[in-house]
């Protein structure tokens, strides 16, 4: 992948228009909130759990940029590290890691891995057995809420701190798919829940756009049918099963190309309901979909194989899983897209983020949004060739 930490030399009207951007209440979200699942979570699933043990809570998890365990499902930074960093602001820390406002001085992050759009007593109605966390969308709202108060009394200026932040909302909504699918649900019937996923993500938008939410950053599905742990469980010995540019599994990218169209679609009718709040679609679909297109290009080697797993044509198996017995990492996670058959290496979702930050893979773009990225900002927009 094309390196970013190449500092390119600046010409001065441009350090210069730097500087004009970066004076106090000229730039910057001030803050982030953050909801979703374990694409986001930096470490409330471990804090969740207590002393059990997990696999995200060890080595090799955060091994490539923390140099130890965070909490992340990856072997560094998340999409949403990048974006805070992009902003000048520190890593969002996770809810259940203080206990007032004065633990979280530049916003909070409520995305718990495991977590649904949908809350358990949905499932639990169609006959579907809830094994996975009950943090769902709808329980990281009230988390918000009742922080709400304390933001609200900050200095006088909890109104200010509202408008000035962005809300992320999402990526949410694969799990309530990536559940019933792994244990042999129908997608045919799992393409049912998608109107009650959306539904689920409009409500928490418009919940928040009425505390005062003035800047949401909407993220849509990953093309699952590109992800090893779908690749394996779904694995046909058909060829026209499969995507001839990627090897990614058609009908699976075609279910997440459905809800992502549906997300469009609802984000559109409100943004015709609210014209004075900022509502950006973040596309991690096709942002993740250029690194399987053009791989090469992206600096990736092995884009369906699974740097952190063990066994079979992808590396992942159920019985070597990441972290577990007979797993093996790779020594180079920057040439692979997948770092535990689930979950993105560091390099993939920076590739990402970059893709959101530049503006071409977000609607309308989020650098022209009212916040201008400045921090970084020559390494996270312009890679080196």
């Amino acid at each position: 992948m094309a390196s970013w930490n190449v500092l390119f030399p600046l010409h001065i009207p441009t350090l210069t228009l730097l500087l004009i951007l970066s004076k106090p209440g000229d730039c910057c979200f001030t803050h982030i909130f953050c909801f979703g699942d374990s694409i986001s979570d930096t470490g409330n699933y471990l804090k969740s759990i207590g002393n059990r043990y997990h696999p995200v809570g060890n080595l090799p998890y955060g091994e490539t940029y923390f140099g130890r365990p965070t909490g992340r499902f990856s072997d560094g930074r998340l999409i949403l590290d990048f974006i805070a960093e992009a902003y000048g602001l520190p890593f969002i820390p996770p809810y259940l890691s203080g206990n007032s406002t004065e633990d979280f001085p530049n916003g909070v992050n409520f995305a718990v891995s495991g977590a649904t759009a949908l809350n358990r007593s949905y499932f639990e109605s169609k006959g579907i057995k809830v094994y996975w966390t009950d943090y769902s969308l709808g329980i990281q709202l009230q988390w918000f809420k009742k922080l709400l108060p304390s933001i609200m009394e900050k200095a006088g200026r909890g109104l200010d701190i509202i408008s000035n932040a962005l809300f992320v909302v999402g990526e949410i909504g694969g799990n309530d798919y990536n559940n019933p699918l792994f244990n042999g649900g129908a997608l045919d019937e799992v393409r049912t829940f998608v109107p009650d996923v959306i539904s689920a993500i409009s409500l928490t938008i418009q919940e928040l756009i009425g505390f005062g939410a003035k800047t949401l950053l909407v993220p849509n599905n990953f093309p699952i049918g590109c992800v090893p742990i779908y690749l394996t469980l779904f694995e046909s010995n058909k060829r026209e099963d499969y995507d001839r540019e990627t090897g990614c599994i058609t009908r699976l990218n075609e279910f997440a190309q459905y809800h992502n169209a549906k997300l469009l679609e609802e984000l559109v009718k409100l943004r015709q309901q609210y014209p004075d709040v900022a509502i950006i679609h973040a596309d991690y679909h096709e942002a993740s979909m250029n690194i399987y297109r053009n791989p090469n290009k992206s600096g990736f080697t092995y884009p369906l194989v699974t740097c952190c797993g063990g066994k079979g044509p992808y590396n992942y198996s159920s019985n070597a899983r990441c972290g577990r017995q007979g797993y093996t990492v790779c020594s180079n996670p920057s040439k692979y897209a997948s770092w535990d058959g689930i979950h993105f290496t560091e390099a993939a979702y920076k590739e990402i983020a970059h893709g959101v930050l530049n503006g071409s893979y977000s609607s309308p773009p989020i650098s022209n949004s009212y916040s201008k990225i400045v921090h970084d900002s020559v390494n996270l927009l312009h890679p080196s060739a």
